[in-house]
């Protein structure tokens, strides 16, 4: 069987990019994220490019820890759903993927929101499963401390499994509308969940249809060993970190597709999709530059203290000139492991100051070329087996996202491994998933 087509999913993090001084940069709309012409125009330039889907990034609280606070940025954005429904009947194709935290919601509130979501868009919803990072979110809902790490995944693994219970709660042809007999409904195709676990309790039916896609999907960036468990067993999507070499790409992407398989299910059922945020230059010189002048919009502070998000320490009394050493407790650590563990590899390797080692984790999100040298690094990473597709990040918004559609998708697509128009009309289609049969499908 042939392999399916390249994918991209456009994300958004910080409403001016996936920079956080972002919003400085020329060309961006800092005061635009509240304005739905604003998004929309987003979503048409993405839907140009023929993404698969948007996916929008949430959080549940303000980042404001250290010590930059909010002075240069911060977290604010528009709730994902409210802002998808809208975008829903102002595009055509493009898939509609809104972050849930798996903690701080219950799962027939998210059932509910993502079949209508679908139905409205005819076929495009998406969730991306968080189980959340942060203690200040826990201080939002009545909670003084985050669950800890082993109970959110369980916690997470369960939510699904309610969610697609209650999306099977009814048949697919359940509803008649039969205005001559008088028969709304089909009471032998209404499957009542009873749902008894332990993180949950819930009976159903949901009160509206079966989505268009079935189960819409199901998208998961954990990289932890839970997290990797549970997208083995669950996701359609993974997404992955994406800076790494070729052959940890690689060992990542196989990694994955075992535990798909080790769960009973096809390697292709798993869609594997690392994190891709360039900085697009006409040259190499060019390229150097641009990031050079973005960099420069993010004081040495706010480095710093990005740097203290992933570690979840303040380093604020840190001489940033001295050698950076750090006691890591990767099992210990209660927030998302991944970057953590990231930044605990490079420490392994050479040693960094404070200084030094902040630059280089900014450096590190980004890959910086011209669109051929872009172009073939994600051709390599396709065919080479790191990838099913990517989620483009882009530093800066609109320019980044403009520039790749112009710049890079047409090589791409030369090339032969990007297809030249959408695949279907559902957001499954193309991605190249299969619609599951209900769970009580005869």
């Amino acid at each position: 069987m042939s392999r399916a087509p390249l994918v991209f999913a456009a994300g958004v993090f910080y409403p001016g990019g996936e920079h956080i001084t972002g919003w400085r940069a020329p060309g961006s709309e800092p005061h635009a994220y509240l304005d739905l012409d604003y998004w929309t125009r987003f979503a048409q330039t993405a839907e140009d490019g023929r993404f698969a889907t948007l996916f929008l990034a949430d959080e549940l609280y303000v980042w404001d820890r250290f010590r930059s606070g909010i002075d240069h940025g911060t977290n604010v954005r528009l709730e994902p759903f409210t802002l998808l429904g809208a975008l829903s009947q102002r595009t055509t194709n493009i898939g509609l993927a809104a972050t849930v935290s798996t903690t701080y919601n219950e799962p027939y509130h998210v059932a509910r929101k993502l079949a209508s979501l679908d139905h409205l868009s005819g076929g495009r919803a998406a969730w991306n499963l968080v189980t959340s990072a942060s203690d200040e979110e826990a201080r939002n809902f009545g909670r003084d401390a985050h669950l800890e790490h082993g109970i959110r995944y369980a916690r997470g693994e369960e939510f699904v499994d309610v969610v697609n219970g209650l999306w099977d709660g009814w048949d697919d042809d359940a509803f008649l509308f039969d205005k001559a007999s008088g028969h709304y409904a089909d009471r032998s195709k209404l499957h009542v969940l009873e749902h008894r676990g332990e993180h949950f309790s819930v009976r159903g039916p949901l009160n509206i249809p079966r989505p268009v896609q079935g189960h819409p999907p199901l998208f998961q960036a954990g990289a932890s060993e839970a997290g990797r468990a549970l997208a083995g067993r669950t996701a359609d999507a993974v997404f992955t970190l994406g800076g790494g070499s070729l052959e940890s790409g690689q060992r990542l992407y196989d990694d994955y597709k075992q535990r798909a398989v080790a769960a009973g299910r096809s390697a292709d059922d798993l869609r594997v999709l690392p994190w891709f945020s360039p900085i697009i230059g006409d040259t190499a010189a060019d390229a150097e530059e641009r990031f050079r002048e973005l960099a420069e919009l993010t004081p040495e502070r706010v480095q710093v203290d990005l740097l203290a998000h992933y570690l979840g320490v303040d380093l604020g009394e840190r001489d940033v000139d001295e050698p950076f050493t750090f006691d890591f407790d990767v099992d210990a650590f209660n927030q998302s492991k991944s970057g953590y563990q990231a930044i605990a590899d490079l420490l392994s390797r050479r040693s960094y100051t404070l200084r030094e080692l902040a630059w280089e984790v900014l450096r590190r999100r980004f890959t910086i070329g011209t669109p051929d040298s872009l172009a073939a690094h994600l051709i390599e990473r396709y065919e080479q087996g790191a990838a099913d597709g990517f989620i483009l990040m882009a530093p800066t918004l609109p320019d980044t996202l403009t520039r790749f559609v112009e710049h890079i998708v047409p090589r791409l697509t030369d090339h032969g491994i990007y297809p030249a128009e959408y695949a279907g009309s559902t957001l499954r289609e193309n991605l190249g998933l299969e619609r599951p049969a209900g769970r009580y499908a005869a």
